[in-house]
């Protein structure tokens, strides 16, 4: 048969998800096709958190510039008013940069900034997403898929990755159940222009009848977030949601002079029971869906992609395909323990935020590919990598993080007989201030092999490098 296109990964949805898939495939050479049924870029502010362990993704991908440089900020103290006076807290406790996590905070990032800069990396790689593309259907077989466009073409993919959103059309064609729950009454938020409100700080109002308005000024703009329990009638005109404003906040000098972007919604905890079927896999809001309690959505989003492109590259480079499986055995029960984070900070009902909704200590423990060899360490299979200023051999300075970067595995600690290769990295770093003892505690002959997604494979000690060999070989290394 004849197609109209082929290739090797066909991504449908060019959200927070799908672009960071992009690029991950695009850095490794692979072939892939990005659409959108959209007929361009998402506008609204959404997705607004950017958690610290996103913030590490995103320095890994090249993009993390370009965030800061559109505006990228952290968040403003929160203050809440109660009649004439207010009280100021924190978002989140008062955690500060360390050698081991750098990025301490969650920065803020409407959403379309965010997209905006994920595109923008896209693009420098020398690829961009095809808007106003729709996938009609598809079929799949052992050897891949055949996926029919609303335009009529064809297209045969090795892989096919549905990334299109809560609403997903590729789940349910898959007959993916989606189980979860709605929680009562709807939401709003919109993007607007307002006079009377200082922008240093997170404003956050109730109504006489209970019900919440904030207004969140967001970085990189002159806007405000406007969030809230959404009003009986659905209308988010300007004049309505002026009128709200005046309502919960029982004041007349907070005026809202331009509404950019707004929308209502349910609020939905649901998790798809599979992420894979066949050569069609899930990822971002088609596979997880999360009250938008603590900026945990977007953030599991693109990490599933971060997950899953290094292990789509090496099974299409030759590695064998139960690699690709490890993929739902690694991100669905993190999004399961997500998705109770995000429910349980809905129930508490202030915007405070713990060390939990970082996603820092997030990891891979019980994953086949978390090889245990017994060595007691400061870190242990499945742990997130953590960073460490060192010094490199011509005595220049070399963050661990640096050397992660990329699209490869690394080996770092003490020497062994296990040599570098093509995907391989064997780092040479001196612990010039003992910042990498602090952060790793390997013991006098250990290593530590490190995953492209910046997780802990292994960490051996000499003796155990036969068992090391053994499982690259199983990565396709």
């Amino acid at each position: 048969m004849t197609y109209a296109l082929t290739t090797d990964v066909l991504i449908c949805g060019a959200g927070a998800a799908g672009l960071t898939l992009a690029i991950d495939l695009a850095r490794r050479g692979v072939d892939f096709m990005l659409i959108d049924k959209a007929d361009g870029p998402f506008h609204g502010s959404r997705g607004k958190g950017i958690q610290p362990r996103s913030v590490e993704v995103f320095e890994d991908l090249g993009v993390l510039d370009g965030l800061l440089a559109a505006g990228a900020a952290p968040y403003p103290t929160i203050r809440a008013y109660a009649g004439q006076t207010f009280t100021d807290t924190q978002l989140g406790e008062d955690a500060q940069p360390t050698p081991a996590e750098p990025w301490a905070r969650p920065l803020m990032s409407p959403q379309f900034l965010t997209e905006r800069a994920l595109r923008d990396r896209l693009a420098v790689l020398g690829h961009a997403p095809r808007f106003g593309t729709a996938l009609a259907g598809f079929v799949q077989d052992a050897e891949g898929v055949t996926a029919t466009l609303d335009s009529g073409q064809t297209i045969r993919a090795r892989w096919m990755i549905g990334a299109d959103g809560g609403r997903s059309f590729v789940r349910p064609a898959l007959g993916v159940d989606f189980p979860g729950e709605t929680k009562p009454g709807r939401g709003l938020v919109a993007d607007v222009r307002l006079i009377g409100l200082a922008r240093d700080v997170w404003h956050n109002f109730t109504g006489p009848d209970g019900q919440r308005i904030s207004f969140c000024p967001l970085a990189g703009t002159d806007l405000f977030q406007l969030q809230g329990h959404a009003p009986d009638t659905a209308d988010v005109s300007l004049v309505a949601l002026d009128a709200l404003t005046r309502q919960r906040t029982g004041r007349d000098d907070i005026v809202v002079t331009e509404v950019l972007w707004a929308s209502t919604f349910g609020v939905n905890a649901r998790l798809a029971e599979r992420y894979r079927v066949g050569r069609v896999l899930l990822a971002g809001d088609a596979a997880h869906v999360h009250p938008p309690t603590g900026g945990q959505g977007l953030n599991t989003s693109l990490q599933d992609a971060y997950n899953l492109g290094w292990k789509l590259a090496a099974v299409l480079a030759g590695a064998p395909e139960a690699l690709i499986d490890t993929y739902e055995a690694e991100r669905r029960p993190i999004a399961g323990e997500v998705l109770g984070l995000s429910t349980r900070l809905l129930a508490k009902g202030d915007l405070k935020r713990g060390r939990e909704a970082r996603q820092l200590d997030l990891g891979y423990p019980d994953s086949p590919l978390s090889l245990d060899l017994g060595v007691a360490a400061k870190v242990a299979p499945g742990d997130r990598a953590p960073d460490a200023p060192c010094r490199d051999r011509d005595d220049k300075a070399a963050r661990v993080f640096e050397v992660l970067a990329g699209p490869h595995w690394t080996l770092l600690g003490a020497k062994t007989a296990i040599a570098p290769r093509p995907g391989l990295i064997v780092a040479d770093l001196v612990d010039a201030n003992g910042w990498f003892a602090d952060a790793y505690g390997l013991p006098p002959t250990g290593f530590v092999l490190v995953r492209p997604d910046g997780y802990v494979a292994t960490v051996g000690k000499t003796g155990d490098e036969a068992a090391v060999e053994a499982y690259l070989a199983k990565v396709g290394l």
